[in-house]
């Protein structure tokens, strides 16, 4: 938003025209765009501002995470080159299988799946009730301290209303608790049973043949390991990643905001003034459509 339309729309509210969900939506979208612009010219500045003190922080530890993605990316390079070559060991093995052992095989995979699956299910359990208990010890916390001011002072409405609603939380917490509890049960017995019946489809592929059994099991094995290295890597860049462009806004912003004062800022910002200018118009842009919307 110009001046210009600021003030043809200041005019218009005088005569009753308000249009503040608008506004609001207007901010918004301009506020995205804003984040967006700072983190890319973080991106692109990032090595230039080294000698800015006020952004020392940020510089060092974009330097730190930049080096541990690249010992994480070469990590995930090798994984999915071993795990390449074990899928390819593993379609050997299968198309060398006999149709009875291949069955076999086919239903130790979709057990070893459905355990995974039950296993993920099983650690958001856990992970839920952990919350649940945070949950009820602070619910307890503040029964406690709202008990004693009742009993130190004269109970007020909020006071009692407070503490029926901290109660009926503690109350709900214990009935989803107990719910977790119980599932998780359900899940260990249905994990334990699955793992039973692997044992039975390894004693019959031993049946048919150990060593090809004994292959076909390490092959699984190691695609299982590998899976479950490259997705864990995975996440690990994609952590350093979201940290990185959190730094980098940071620097987008400072130097941005302090472009037309700071010499230093002002000679990073210098090759991508037009940006810099983008984003100074974005920022009074959103102030105007906050003010208009009543909201600064």
């Amino acid at each position: 938003m110009t001046s210009t339309l600021y003030f043809i729309a200041r005019i218009a509210q005088g005569f009753g025209y308000f249009r503040r969900n608008q506004r609001m939506a207007e901010a918004a979208s301009e506020m995205h765009l804003l984040r967006e612009a700072e983190a890319h010219l973080g991106f692109i500045i990032w090595e230039s501002v080294g000698e800015i003190d006020q952004l020392a922080v940020e510089y060092w530890n974009l330097r730190r995470l930049i080096k541990e993605k690249e010992v994480v990316k070469k990590r995930l390079e090798s994984s999915n080159e071993l795990l390449e070559k074990t899928q390819a060991m593993r379609l050997a093995i299968l198309n060398s299988t006999p149709e009875a052992q291949q069955e076999l095989l086919e239903e130790r995979t979709r057990l070893l799946v459905e355990l995974e699956q039950l296993g993920r299910q099983r650690d958001e359990i856990i992970t839920e009730a952990r919350e649940i208990r945070r949950f009820f010890d602070g619910m307890k916390m503040k029964i406690e301290v709202l008990t004693q001011d009742g009993q130190e002072n004269q109970e007020s409405a909020d006071k009692q209303e407070g503490l029926t609603q901290a109660q009926a939380g503690l109350e709900e917490s214990k009935i989803r608790f107990a719910e977790l509890k119980k599932r998780r049960i359900e899940i260990g017995q249905l994990i334990e049973a699955g793992d039973v019946k692997i044992d039975e489809v390894d004693l019959k592929l031993d049946n048919l043949k150990k060593d090809r059994r004994d292959n076909a099991a390490e092959s699984f094995q190691a695609i299982s390991d590998g899976n479950r290295e490259v997705s864990s890597l995975r996440a690990e860049i994609g952590v350093l990643e979201t940290q990185m462009r959190q730094l980098y806004a940071e620097i987008g912003r400072y130097v941005s905001r302090n472009a037309t004062h700071v010499p230093a800022c002002n000679k990073a910002a210098v090759p991508h003034r037009s940006l810099v200018d983008i984003m100074r118009a974005l920022r009074r842009s959103i102030a105007l459509n906050h003010r208009l919307a009543g909201t600064a």
